[in-house]
């Protein structure tokens, strides 16, 4: 981070000084108490089990420059400063906005309902290519951790990619709005957040917010094949591409092979001419975040060559299609979260993987799908049954009805077993395996599945 005078919080924020001098420096900005540095703005934040507020004096001594507060107690330390503001989430917001306007790079911005965090990786890995790359890191893409992302931007960065997450309507407005991205890349309108915001359409409405902050120049690229989006072809007032694997898409994969573990392989034609790419993990789902990755890549004047170079480093982060290899079977780690769109991805690369060898899908609840929830998850079991999985273990209360869709799609009651707990399910997939099973553990992140990887592996 560059740093920043107090003068600029305050001018930023809109806040008032309580106490200290205007003229502090300021190098950094937390909201961890615990991680504070030398100079920094510690921006408390107030939440369920604890309020960051009971921690600006302990901050201030550790070696923070200055403090926010949104609470009338201001504690006076010598040497420091305390700015007022009417709330520290907002507050913080509104300086990231200010710090933004610092630098003239060119700014992606991503949401969707499903594979955003993939997209991203793989959009900064072909961008870095040509460019010195920041990104959104782990899951810092709400409105407290997006503004810290971009505090992590200095003059060394030459573009940005950012991951944008909701759970209501105004997030991403918010978001945007800070990001002023130059290229906005939605991926799919899925069923994630659905019991907040009531059906796909709304869900589309939510989306589009991220357009509120594009520039007046900046280009949409969208998910082609899906039909809530190319919906909208003629209703956008920006450049817009569409990529997929329909005719008539602006980047349309075709030739499509998969290759096991070693990915999948696809064909392009750009500018008249031919390319072929590979992608370096399985799954056709892959191929739709190379095609965005591809597009974003064009819309900054990069050659195709980097691009597929790009592509071919791309590296899935953590929990997102991890492959182990355990006592001779293969397990699948996608836990990191699940949706009726990522569920049946991830059954396909299952199936892709194991070729003739036993399949096992443990399956945990898909949380917040409301009144979708049950219809949901029994046609995820449906799904499992139709591809051929021959073991389908599942966990928690909607897990349930997974396990009453296999069943009802004619599973052998014998082939799958509901577990209330992840421990239970472990255990069981201990006895249950062999040498040559390939297996699916997936589920949503309240769900904590990794524990099964984790304990299965140990």
């Amino acid at each position: 981070m560059e740093n920043l005078k107090c003068r600029e919080i305050l001018e930023a924020t809109g806040g008032t000084l309580a106490f200290g001098d205007a003229e502090l420096d300021i190098c950094s900005i937390s909201t961890d108490s615990r991680r504070v540095g030398k100079g920094a703005l510690f921006v408390p934040i107030a939440g369920e089990r604890f309020d960051g507020h009971d921690f600006i004096t302990s901050s201030l001594e550790a070696g923070a420059a200055a403090s926010l507060t949104q609470s009338s107690l201001t504690p006076e330390v010598p040497g420091k400063a305390i700015i007022r503001v009417c709330d520290t989430v907002e507050a913080l917001g509104k300086i990231a906005k200010y710090y933004r306007k610092r630098f003239a790079i060119p700014f992606v911005g991503i949401t969707g309902s499903v594979g955003k965090t993939s997209t991203k990786d793989m959009v900064a890995e072909v961008l870095a290519g040509s460019f010195n790359v920041l990104k959104t890191e782990g899951n810092f893409n709400n409105e407290i951790g997006l503004p810290l992302t971009i505090f992590n931007i200095d003059g060394r960065h030459e573009a940005a990619v950012i991951e944008m997450g909701m759970s209501g309507f105004g997030e991403i407005s918010r978001l945007t709005s800070i990001v002023r991205p130059s290229i906005a890349i939605i991926t799919n309108i899925g069923l994630s957040h659905i019991e907040k915001l009531g059906s796909r359409q709304n869900i589309l409405k939510a989306k589009l917010e991220i357009l509120e902050g594009l520039h007046n120049h900046g280009t949409v690229i969208l998910n082609g094949d899906d039909k809530l989006l190319y919906g909208i072809k003629d209703l956008v007032s920006f450049k817009t591409v569409f990529y997929g694997m329909e005719e008539g898409l602006d980047y349309q994969a075709f030739n499509i092979k998969t290759e096991g573990e070693k990915g999948t392989g696809f064909e392009l034609t750009v500018n008249g001419r031919d390319y072929k790419i590979h992608v370096p993990v399985p799954g056709l789902h892959n191929v739709y975040n190379a095609l965005a990755a591809v597009a974003a890549g064009i819309e900054l004047r990069m050659d195709m060559d980097s691009i597929i170079k790009g592509i071919a480093r791309f590296i899935p982060s953590k929990m997102r299609m991890d492959i182990i290899k355990h006592k001779g079977a293969t397990v699948i780690n996608d836990t990191y979260n699940a949706s009726p769109q990522s569920m049946e991805a991830a059954i396909n690369v299952l199936k892709e993987l194991a070729g003739n060898n036993r399949t096992i899908a443990v399956l945990g609840d898909m949380l917040q799908m409301g009144e979708w929830a049950l219809n949901a998850h029994v046609d995820v079991g449906i799904f499992a049954v139709s591809k051929g999985v021959d073991y389908i273990l599942t966990v928690g209360a909607s897990g349930k009805n997974i396990a009453a869709g296999a069943v009802e799609a004619g599973a052998e009651k014998c082939r799958v077993h509901s577990f209330e707990r992840n421990e239970d399910a472990a255990d069981f997939l201990k006895e249950l395996f062999k040498e040559g099973d390939v297996i699916l553990v997936k589920g949503s992140r309240g769900m904590k599945m990794e524990e099964i990887v984790e304990r299965f592996t140990a």
